[in-house]
């Protein structure tokens, strides 16, 4: 499913690990992917494994974490600057200097002097470093993962990172809720949803992309959007945990199941292949 790529970058990859990213899926997805699509358009970016497996022509990528956005914006504006900080980061690599980069959003001044290169290095270093590659933060919005110990952490990636510049040429990038995509989407385009999941279980309940949790009542919400895209002859794909409520909201849809390998789980039954589903309406 290649059909409409920006060019031919077939080594591009994720910037960012991301829990719940969709790379080891999408040998699953491809075979359910729509065939002639306008325009793309995914309102939960995260770590963005769909969007560089197509490639597709014209993109807006969506995402209301604004640490995150930041990073994919800097990339478009000042890749070359990024990379030279994250050698610095690089070759500083510890355990000490990896807490006082994670501390310096409890110290607001501090972090509000940052400037994006600044912020963005930071993230994609701690990313790199940090405990499975998890992103979690508390309530006040800080980040909180332990070091991670990798022997040898790749933090700076140089080519791939240049690649995703030439990639996100011309691509909208939007610090935004989900909703906002229901301004600019259209007759034919394709909207991707990789929502964080409905728990299936209370140990599973891992929603902390941001301060503020994503719960049953945005999970409705969601759904509502969903419904209009469908509605506007939009071809739309959302992924979801394999859970009653979920598949009871999308019950007039088309619901594939695909099962997914999750490490990052406090309770060991929750490990392993997981099932999971696609929503498609197409």
């Amino acid at each position: 499913m290649k059909e409409f790529l920006i060019q031919d970058f077939s080594k591009v990859y994720p910037i960012l690990k991301w829990a719940g990213g969709k790379r080891q899926l999408l040998s699953q997805i491809d075979k359910y992917l729509p065939k002639g699509i306008n325009k793309y358009i995914e309102p939960f970016l995260g770590g963005g494994a769909l969007f560089f497996y197509l490639l597709p022509k014209e993109a807006f990528l969506i995402d209301l974490n604004e640490e995150l956005i930041n990073i994919y914006k800097v990339i478009q504006d000042n890749v070359d600057k990024l990379i030279k900080l994250l050698k610095v980061h690089k070759k500083n690599n510890n355990k000490e200097f990896y807490y006082k980069i994670r501390h310096i959003d409890k110290n607001p001044k501090k972090f509000i002097n940052l400037s994006n290169i600044e912020r963005a290095a930071r993230m994609i270093y701690l990313n790199k470093t940090c405990f499975n590659g998890l992103y979690r933060v508390n309530s006040k919005g800080e980040f909180n993962v332990p070091y991670g110990r990798y022997r040898n952490p790749n933090i700076c990636d140089e080519k791939n990172l240049k690649t995703v510049y030439q990639v996100l040429k011309g691509v909208r990038i939007i610090n935004s809720d989900f909703e906002i995509c229901l301004d600019f989407a259209e007759k034919d385009d394709f909207i991707y949803f990789d929502p964080p999941y409905q728990p299936i279980s209370t140990t599973a309940n891992f929603t902390s992309y941001t301060k503020e949790n994503f719960n049953k009542e945005d999970q409705v919400r969601l759904f509502k959007v969903y419904e209009e895209l469908d509605n506007r002859g939009c071809k739309v794909m959302l992924s979801n945990s394999y859970n009653e409520f979920i598949l009871d909201l999308y019950k007039k849809y088309d619901l594939k199941t695909v099962y997914a390998r999750r490490a990052i789980n406090s309770d060991a039954s929750g490990r392993g292949q997981i099932k999971e589903v696609l929503i498609i309406n197409y």
